[in-house]
C-alpha cells in the first residue's frame, strides 16, 4: 500500500510547527547567552538541559574542550561503580605514602598529611578529589582503578562517546599539551550529569554520596554559583588550567542547579583559548548561569 501523501504532508507540517515553536520558546534565553558569549574572550561552549521539561540548548558543541579537573567527576563515578560492585569499599583504608603526595600541585590532602605514610578511607580521598579538586587524590584514584583508560571505557559503556580521559594530573602538570587529550563536548557532559542525577549509573547510596561531595564543592565559588541567590543548591565540579604564555586553556564549571520551582537544570560551561584574566571568564560563567536560572525559575 502506498503511503497517503496528504497524511505525510500533514505530519510534516505539524512536526515543522512543533520544531519552530520549541525554537521560539527558548529563543530569548538563546539570545541572552549568545550576547554573553560574544562579549567574552575565548571559545565558550555551553550545554543546558532542564531535566523536568527536556528543554535543551547548546553553543559551540562541535569543539573539544579540555576538561581539566572536571574529569574528576567521571573518575569518581567510575570509582563509586566499583564500590557498587563490592570491588572497593568507601570505608576501606588506602595507604598514602609521601611519594603519592607530589609537590607543586594543588593538594589540600598533602597539606593535611605533609609526610604521608597514613591510611585514610576511600571516602576521604574522594571527598578531597571532588569537593576540593585535589590533584594528588585524583591520581591516587586513577592508580586504584587501574588507570585513565578504565574511567574512559566505563563512561563509554553508557553511550557517552564524546568524553575522553587519557592523562593523569601528574602528566598534565609535566606537559601543558596533555590536557587537550582530556576533552569533552558540552552536551556529552550534560548527558553524563543527567544520567548521574537520574541514578542510571550508581546505586542510591553511592549516588547520594557523590551528590553530597559536589554540593560541598569549595572551588569556583564565583562561577556557576557566583550570581545566584544565596542558598541556591548547586552540585558541581570545576576545572582550571591556569595561564601559559598569557593563555587559559580551561576555565570550566559543570553540574546541576536546583531552581525555586523545584526543577533541575543540568549545565556545562567551558571557556578555552582565553587571554582574559580567569576572573573575567568566571564572571561570564556566572552570568550565563544567572540568565538560565532566571529563565527557568
Amino acid at each position: 500500500m502506498k503511503p497517503d501523501k496528504t497524511l505525510l504532508f500533514s505530519l510534516f507540517v505539524i512536526i515543522s510547527i512543533l520544531l519552530i515553536s520549541c525554537k521560539e520558546e527558548n529563543e530569548p534565553l538563546r539570545k541572552s547567552i549568545q550576547t554573553i558569549i560574544e562579549k567574552a574572550d575565548g571559545t565558550i561552549g555551553v550545554a543546558i538541559k532542564n531535566l523536568e521539561t527536556d528543554d535543551t540548548l547548546s553553543f559551540n558543541n562541535g569543539h573539544k574542550f579540555p576538561m581539566q579537573s572536571v574529569y574528576k567527576f567521571p573518575l569518581s563515578i567510575t570509582v563509586l561503580s566499583k564500590v557498587d560492585k563490592s570491588e572497593l569499599k568507601l570505608d576501606q583504608k588506602i595507604h598514602i605514602s609521601k611519594t603519592d603526595l607530589l609537590p607543586n600541585t594543588w593538594s589540600p590532602l598533602r597539606e593535611k598529611y605533609p609526610e604521608g605514610n597514613v591510611d585514610i578511607t576511600l571516602s576521604e580521598i574522594i571527598s578531597y578529589t571532588v569537593s576540593q579538586s585535589d590533584n594528588n587524590g585524583c591520581d591516587i584514584l586513577f592508580r586504584l582503578i587501574g588507570g585513565t583508560e578504565v574511567a574512559n571505557d566505563f563512561i563509554r559503556e553508557f553511550g557517552i562517546n564524546e568524553i575522553s580521559i587519557k592523562g593523569t594530573e601528574e602528566e598534565m602538570h609535566k606537559d601543558w599539551n596533555v590536557q587537550f587529550k582530556n576533552w569533552c563536548k558540552p552536551t556529552a557532559m550534560v548527558k553524563l550529569v543527567e544520567k548521574f542525577y537520574g541514578q542510571e549509573i550508581l546505586k542510591d547510596s553511592t549516588n547520594d554520596f557523590l551528590w553530597k561531595q559536589m554540593v560541598e564543592t569549595t572551588t569556583g565559588p564565583k562561577r556557576l554559583k557566583g550570581l545566584l541567590p544565596e542558598g541556591t543548591t548547586v552540585a558541581h565540579k570545576t576545572g582550571s588550567s591556569g595561564k601559559n604564555e598569557g593563555l587559559s586553556a580551561a576555565v570550566n564549571d559543570v553540574g546541576i542547579i536546583i531552581l525555586p520551582n523545584g526543577q533541575h537544570v543540568a549545565i556545562a560551561i567551558f571557556i578555552s583559548n582565553s587571554k582574559a584574566e580567569d576572573e573575567v571568564s568566571e564572571k561570564a560563567i556566572a552570568e550565563i548561569a544567572k540568565v538560565v536560572y532566571d529563565y527557568y525559575k
